[in-house]
This record gives C-alpha cells, sequence and structure tokens, in this order.
C-alpha cells in the first residue's frame, strides 16, 4: 500500500506564504529520523530533509501565496497548498494522512490525525520538507526586503515583526486579514 502524509507550515504568520509538504515513504525509512517539524532543531531538520528528498518514493511542495491567504481564509488556503502539493507528486497512493482536522479535496482516500505530525512517521517527513521549503523561502524573501527581519522569525508574529511594521508599514507579501496591531 502506498501512503502520503501531508501537513502544512505557515498558518500563524503575519507574511508569506503557506506551504504544504506531500510525501511517500520507502518501507526501510529511518523513521528515527523524524519528528514534528516543529520539535526538531534546525539542523535536525535539514539532516531529515536531505534523507528524505534523496531516499523518498515522491515528495512535493505546494504553496497558497498571501493574496489567496487573504481572498479565502488561513485555513482553505492551507486546503489549497495540500491539494497543490498532492497534485504534483509523480506517484499516486492509496491512502493519504493528513495533519489536522480537515482533508484537501483531492482523488485519493484521505485520512485526517490530529497531531499526526507527531505520530505518523509520513506527516511527520511532510511536516519537515513543508517547514524548511517555507523557512527558506522567508529568508530568500528578507534578501529583496530586508526591513522586516525574516530571516530571524519567518513571518511570525513577534514582538520584533510587529514593532518593524509599525515602524516601515507593511509589505506585500504581509497578509491584511491578520491581526497584525494589536
Amino acid at each position: 500500500m502506498v501512503i502520503c502524509g501531508i501537513d502544512e507550515a505557515g498558518r500563524g504568520p503575519l507574511a508569506g506564504p503557506v506551504t504544504a509538504g506531500a510525501v511517500v515513504l520507502p518501507e526501510n525509512f529511518p523513521i528515527d529520523l523524524l519528528d514534528d517539524s516543529k520539535k526538531l532543531t534546525p539542523a535536525d531538520r535539514e539532516t531529515a530533509l536531505d534523507r528524505i528528498l534523496t531516499s523518498s518514493v515522491g515528495f512535493a511542495v505546494g504553496w497558497a501565496w498571501p493574496e489567496e491567504i487573504d481572498r479565502i481564509n488561513i485555513l482553505q488556503a492551507s486546503l489549497l497548498a495540500m491539494k497543490r502539493a498532492y497534485e504534483r507528486l509523480l506517484v499516486r497512493a492509496d491512502l493519504v494522512l493528513v495533519d489536522g482536522k480537515y482533508v484537501p479535496e483531492i482523488d485519493a482516500r484521505c485520512v485526517a490525525i490530529v497531531r499526526g505530525d507527531a505520530s505518523a512517521p509520513e506527516i511527520m517527513a511532510a511536516s519537515i520538507l513543508a517547514k524548511v521549503a517555507r523557512d527558506r523561502w522567508m529568508i530568500r524573501y528578507s534578501w529583496i526586503d530586508g526591513r522586516y527581519g525574516f530571516e530571524r522569525h519567518k513571518g511570525y508574529p513577534t514582538a520584533e515583526h510587529r514593532r518593524r511594521c509599525a515602524e516601515v508599514g507593511l509589505s506585500e507579501i504581509h497578509r491584511r486579514t491578520f491581526r497584525i496591531f494589536s
């Protein structure tokens, strides 16, 4: 049975895309490398990601952009990013395990698992892929617009990020429907 894990990263930030990973692991994947991406150190995430990219049966990333988040809301944008990730996979799954309460509209049997990123290896791998892809995107965006410190907080609602928004205004990647000035 081919099992795909799907998870997203970036629901809580004030800026940037929401990113989803879809991963199909081989039977012999070293699952001891995996955990919820938020629990791993950046170095451990990079180690795990390298193995995911070189050993997985298939992987893909999907994105939903700030203007889409503002238009359809963060939940729907997360599901859209998940759908995009799954549709980019070159392999089709018999079963898709999705972190959370909801599943994307895809042509596969899906099971939602609350806190699946802490229990299902396929979802853990997808969580790592999504988080690293999003973090790298935010770091690279900081090279274009260095006013906000995205390379440090990745768009999350830190005091520094809110202060910089108040000082210089919002960028084109800020989510206008989020409470930025609280």
